[in-house]
């Protein structure tokens, strides 16, 4: 026998001798919360009993508790709101963002039933773009935009945020169809403007919430979100929509089917997508500069 082999076989006797590594505290209490959830036959949606009522039913820290629940939190299976208490996580929600389509079409839930869909509009301005949303949408320096923020609810809860950003050019009175802003952009765009979305490409990133994403989602502290920037071009290969729609990252699992890439996003896709809004004075109602195709010269065809 070779030394090598000696060795290979020393190896599998101390591998079979080995005594199993004993669990760490915190992952005890993750057993114990999970025959917990068992025996109580709690259901998504379903309040857990305080971090002080599970120390003192397993007879251990609130160290141990806190860790155990942070790891549950960071594996989606519960969901913790401050000053509320530690709630069972409901499934997550699978998302088809390169789907066509409004946003019912591109979620899947486990229920037989489909999720209800609702739409708030949060803001509609007019202005400049930043130099990143210039570039993305070929825009020339004295070209303006459209910025529409939404927040799209779920069965009633707010899940998603989007920002939508199109040229003025494009859609020259969309601010006379906010009533129709509660539904689908992309049917409005397709019926009033003639702009169908014929490709898309997206960035998609994880990160930090920022407090205004805490607040119109209902987010505890230091929740992550998932931020998907992304281009729509017509079949004309005019880009009419940059997007930026974000996702509670616990709450949501993403299927991507594969595509060829066009190289639609142009330049760094982090760096911000910025409208200056316009001063209210040169925007007044029923001010409608002449429409030109984006990136068109003044006075040009």
């Amino acid at each position: 026998m070779s030394l090598l082999d000696l060795a290979s076989v020393r190896a599998e006797r101390q591998a079979a001798t080995a005594q199993p590594r004993k669990r760490l505290r915190y992952e005890e209490m993750i057993s114990f919360i999970e025959n917990l959830v068992a025996d109580g036959n709690l259901a998504p949606g379903d309040l857990l009993p305080t971090q002080a009522e599970l120390a003192d039913m397993a007879g251990v820290s609130l160290i141990t508790v806190r860790r155990a629940l942070e790891e549950l939190e960071r594996a989606g299976r519960v969901r913790r709101h401050q000053g509320v208490g530690t709630f069972l996580a409901k499934p997550r929600i699978i998302s088809e963002p390169g789907r066509s389509g409004g946003l019912l079409s591109t979620l899947r839930q486990s229920e037989e039933e489909p999720p209800r869909i609702g739409t708030r509009l949060l803001k509609l301005v007019r202005g400049a773009p930043s130099p990143a949303l210039r570039d993305a949408l070929r825009l020339g320096p004295d070209d303006l935009v459209w910025q529409i923020m939404r927040q799209r609810l779920v069965d009633g809860e707010p899940k998603i945020l989007e920002t939508a950003v199109i040229p003025v050019a494009l859609a020259p009175t969309l601010d006379l169809h906010k009533e129709a802003l509660t539904g689908s952009l992309y049917q409005l765009l397709a019926d009033r403007y003639g702009l169908e979305d014929h490709a898309e490409e997206q960035y998609l990133e994880v990160s930090a919430a920022d407090a205004d994403e805490r607040r119109l989602l209902r987010l505890p502290a230091r929740s992550q979100v998932v931020r998907l920037r992304g281009l729509s071009v017509d079949a004309n290969d005019v880009p009419f929509d940059c997007f930026v729609q974000v996702y509670p990252a616990l709450e949501f699992g993403f299927y991507i089917s594969g595509a060829t890439s066009r190289e639609l996003l142009r330049g760094p896709v982090t760096e911000g997508w910025d409208v200056t809004p316009e001063p209210v004075a040169q925007h007044r109602a029923g001010e409608r500069p002449r429409a030109r195709r984006p990136g068109t010269p003044a006075g040009g065809a």
